[in-house]
């Protein structure tokens, strides 16, 4: 399967999914004027990846500031994640958040709270 690769932008957050490693990675500010239209492609390349039956899907997120809808956008995309680990996928997610932001930390805290498989905040 292609990695899907799109570069940060001053709104959007880096994507690199890559199959080969089973790792998602995530990193930046999620704002975008549309954030449905941007996680489309996102949500569609997890689906079709985990119709491939992985053994293992790694997700390393370092979100530093999340708006409402990008919020709602990221738990389509864990829930669809949370479905595969319900039966049997193994996922682990580390979400790195800097210690002196109180706000990325309550953000990864709250999503914690929503989600069964291994989920560790990381502070840096």
């Amino acid at each position: 399967m292609e990695r899907l690769f799109i570069k940060e932008s001053k709104s959007t957050p880096l994507v690199d999914f890559d199959s080969d490693k089973g790792l998602l990675v995530l990193k930046g500010q999620s704002y975008p004027e549309d954030p449905f239209a941007f996680f489309k492609p996102i949500i569609e390349w997890v689906k079709e990846y985990l119709a491939s039956n992985p053994k293992t899907v790694s997700l390393e997120f370092t979100l530093t500031y999340i708006n409402t809808s990008s919020s709602k956008c990221i738990m389509m995309l864990l829930d669809i994640l949370e479905e595969s680990f319900d039966k049997g996928l193994t996922i682990d997610l580390k979400w790195f958040c800097n210690e002196e932001n109180e706000y990325e930390q309550e953000c990864a805290q709250e999503f914690q709270e929503d989600y069964t498989f291994p989920f560790e905040i990381v502070l840096v």
